[in-house]
C-alpha cells in the first residue's frame, strides 16, 4: 500500500473504480463503450443475453464510480465513458507496479552483493 498522502488519496479515489470494474458485466460494458463510443442501453444490450434492466443497474454503479455518464438525447439516454477516471486508475496501478519493480531491484542487489 502506498505510504505517501498522495498515494493514500489515489487509493481512496481509485477504490470505487476498481470495485465497479470487479464485475464481469460492468467490465464488458466499459469495454464496449471504450471500443464503440457512446451508446444507448439498447446498443449496449445488443448481441448479449443481459437484459436492459440489468444493464441499467450496472450503468448506475459505473456512474457512481465516475466511469460513465448518461446524457439525455430525445427519449433515450446515451452512455459514454469517462476516460479520466480510467486514466487515474491506470496511473495508480502504474505507481504500484513501480513500487514492486523497485522492491525487486533492491532484492536483486541484496542477493547479488
Amino acid at each position: 500500500m502506498p505510504r505517501s498522502s498522495r498515494g493514500q488519496r489515489a487509493l481512496r479515489g481509485s477504490a470505487p473504480v476498481f470495485a465497479a470494474l470487479g464485475d464481469e458485466t460492468r467490465l464488458a460494458i466499459v469495454a464496449r463503450l471504450s471500443a464503440g463510443g457512446p451508446r444507448s442501453i439498447s446498443g449496449l444490450t445488443e448481441g448479449t443475453s443481459v437484459t436492459r434492466q440489468a444493464v441499467t443497474k450496472h450503468l448506475h454503479v459505473l456512474a457512481g464510480a465516475g466511469l460513465v455518464r448518461g446524457v439525455r438525447r430525445g427519449r433515450e439516454r446515451i452512455w459514454e465513458l469517462e476516460a479520466r477516471r480510467l486514466e487515474e486508475a491506470r496511473r495508480y496501478l502504474a505507481e504500484i507496479s513501480q513500487g514492486w519493480d523497485d522492491a525487486l531491484e533492491r532484492l536483486k542487489k541484496f542477493v547479488e552483493d
